[in-house]
């Protein structure tokens, strides 16, 4: 049978590698929907940014939509996904791992304003990654990316968070599988950082973890080491050439903001909106 595949909708090249990693249904009764239709309208809904409510009814009941999603996202499967299908990229030698690291605001729409604030349990873990900063209330999202612009791994925050802060939650974000016996890859070949994370701790971090990095030093450090004299220490080595290609991660960026769903935040709790940045990756990475 041909399948006719719709504006947003997956391609059958994206179906054949997801069908792989979804789970089994396990419950007995009546059979689910399919799962390529609840498939498509989720990213239907994510690409277009509209609500749940919204979503056509070509895709089924927008409650199981709702649903499926919501389950996909709280048990990991969409997590699962991609560090499956980024397991097989490196197998096969596919992964660049000169990686750039930085973050992006994303403004919050007022209907993800409502998730309940503070320490909660369960579904209703931690504040919900939203916070007020100069642009109004935001999500901060705190990315790694491969040399060619794909997702690694990613951290949320609020919006008012620094972006040193999160370095060291971003990079342990990094776990490659091994499609044979082995730990999990976690350490780059070399790591680009802007201005932002230049700071002591951060080189001390990564030259703990024997990772090559090229982060430009702040003029106020600089002025701050010419100011001590020989007690100073040497400026930290820096290669133009090398840093010149940190902006693959900002291509990645606007890569993932194509999604309206992404480029503002309309979820209420951190775990949708993070499942809603793994499907994009996923997706980035078929």
């Amino acid at each position: 049978m041909v399948v006719v595949v719709g504006r947003h909708e997956l391609s059958d090249a994206e179906w054949a590698v997801l069908s792989r990693f979804l789970p089994a249904s396990g419950v007995a009764g009546r059979p689910r929907s399919d799962d390529r239709l609840v498939l498509n309208g989720i990213v239907w809904k994510l690409r277009t940014g509209t609500s749940w409510r919204d979503v056509p009814e070509r895709y089924g009941s927008w409650q199981t939509l709702y649903t499926r999603f919501r389950r996909w996202a709280l048990d990991g499967t969409f997590s699962r996904m991609l560090r499956a299908i980024q397991a097989e990229k490196d197998s096969t030698g596919d992964i660049d791992w000169l990686v750039s690291v930085d973050s992006t605001i994303v403004r919050a729409h007022q209907h993800a304003t409502g998730g309940k604030k503070g320490q909660q349990t369960g579904d209703e873990a931690g504040n919900h990654a939203l916070g007020r900063s100069r642009g109004g209330l935001s999500t901060k999202l705190h990315l790694a990316c491969d040399g060619r612009g794909r997702p690694l791994g990613f951290v949320l925050s609020g919006g008012n968070t620094n972006d040193c802060t999160r370095l060291e939650a971003v990079m342990e974000t990094i776990q490659v599988p091994r499609v044979g016996p082995g730990r999990p890859r976690t350490r780059p070949d070399h790591v680009i950082a802007d201005k932002g994370y230049s700071s002591r701790k951060i080189r001390t971090y990564l030259r703990r973890r024997g990772i090559p990095h090229t982060i430009p030093e702040r003029v106020d450090q600089a002025n701050g080491r010419l100011t001590r004299g020989s007690h100073g220490g040497r400026p930290p080595a820096f290669d133009r050439n090398t840093y010149r290609l940190r902006n693959v991660v900002e291509r990645c960026f606007n890569r993932l903001k194509q999604w309206r769903g992404l480029a503002t935040r309309y979820d209420k709790t951190r775990e949708s909106y993070q499942a809603a940045v793994t499907i994009a990756s996923i997706l980035l990475w078929i």
